[in-house]
């Protein structure tokens, strides 16, 4: 299993986006920034000054196939 990492200030980096599937409500959603090509940084978009979890480029782009594919 790999290390992860965290960003305690989200806010730190830029370039934050949601995810198109998000809906205009503002509700709960997932952000990532992009630009990072080793960890991906994700936050919870209800919380820009919170944490943010690096995630593994491998282990992201598993996951997003696994939304896409529709498995999750």
């Amino acid at each position: 299993m790999s290390e992860q990492a965290i960003i305690p200030i989200a806010s730190v980096l830029t370039g934050w986006r949601k995810s198109s599937y998000s809906g205009s409500d503002e509700g709960s959603c997932v952000e990532v920034a992009d630009g990072h090509p080793v960890r991906i940084p994700v936050r919870d978009s209800k919380a820009g000054d919170g944490p943010a979890l690096l995630v593994e480029a491998a282990a992201w782009s598993a996951f997003v196939s696994a939304v896409r594919g529709g498995t999750l």
